[in-house]
């Protein structure tokens, strides 16, 4: 297996052990544990919002579906955070290892370079084209 599949397989470890060992039961552990994984690096602001929407296709009346967030959902969530410190999903705006802003170099100044060095913009490109040299090497 891959780097990625055998780290699924073991966050979802605990809902697999909980199920007979039936193919279907080992795959609902599996749908579920891959729900919690995306609610784990959901923002937190934005978990109960999803979870809510999830809760007709998951064929739960109240109670059973505050007993599924409490007995599944909020462990799951937590066994990911343990396991994947680093892990959050793109554009998130919390680095997991801050790093210092005197550690970061600033970037190096970028210098236009001309790939026919005097060729006016407006002028025909060099190359051949016939195009300005503005909307061809020039770019």
């Amino acid at each position: 297996m891959g780097t990625l599949a055998d780290a699924m397989s073991r966050f979802a470890q605990p809902l697999i052990d909980a199920t007979d060992g039936s193919q279907e039961q080992v795959q609902r552990a599996f749908l579920l544990s891959q729900l919690c994984w995306n609610l784990a690096i959901t923002p937190a602001g934005e978990r109960d919002e999803l979870l809510a929407n999830m809760q007709p296709a998951l064929k739960m009346d109240d109670s059973e579906f505050q007993a599924f967030k409490r007995t599944v959902v909020t462990p799951m969530i937590r066994r990911h955070q343990e396991m994947f410190p680093a892990m959050r999903r793109p554009g998130a705006t919390v680095s997991p290892h801050p790093v210092p802003s005197h550690a970061i170099p600033p970037p190096a100044p970028r210098r236009p370079v001309k790939k026919y060095a005097g060729t006016g913009r407006n002028e025909p490109c060099p190359c051949g084209s016939g195009k300005k040299y503005k909307v061809c090497c020039g770019r």
